[in-house]
């Protein structure tokens, strides 16, 4: 994985694209202290990332029943 300030990701993001589409990873760093603030991956990595149950995989199973709805204030409060 390599590290790209914002001024140089800026200046070669057409090369770091190339790069990402043919599996490369790329960290943004911004600022003096070069604090990294973002991750460029493919999108095809990003998408094959599995809904993982926690501690109960294998053993829970869940569905959501059409029409289901829940507010932010429902949610918060549970």
């Amino acid at each position: 994985m390599k590290a790209l300030a914002v001024g140089e990701f800026k200046t070669h993001f057409s090369e770091v694209l190339e790069d990402v589409k043919h599996g490369e990873e790329f960290v943004v760093c911004y600022g003096r202290k070069k604090e990294k603030v973002a991750v460029l991956i493919p999108y095809e990595k990003y998408m094959k990332k599995p809904v993982v149950l926690g501690v109960m995989e294998g053993k829970l199973k869940y569905c959501f029943k059409d029409g289901f709805k829940m507010t932010e204030e429902e949610f918060l409060d549970s």
